[in-house]
């Protein structure tokens, strides 16, 4: 009825083939986690966490404006 021969080249194709491959990425994504940040990426984190801050200065200063120009400004939203 089922004929297991033609299971053999898929099965071995993805043994030889993509097994090797997938393991390989997989440990060296591992590896790379592991390992942290790199300098690059811990600058770009810095620039970031400063971004944010003058974001958050410049949001409070905007509240701060319209809280006293219009006080009913945060009902409305």
């Amino acid at each position: 009825m089922f004929d297991a021969e033609i299971l053999v080249a898929p099965v071995v194709l993805f043994l030889i083939v993509v097994a090797p491959l997938w393991l390989i990425l997989h440990y060296k994504s591992k590896k790379q986690l592991s390992q942290g940040l790199s300098e690059h990426e811990h600058r770009q984190l810095l620039e970031l966490a400063h971004k944010t801050e003058k974001m958050a200065e410049r949001v409070e200063t905007l509240e701060a404006l319209l809280d006293q120009e219009s006080p009913e400004w945060r009902r409305k939203v």
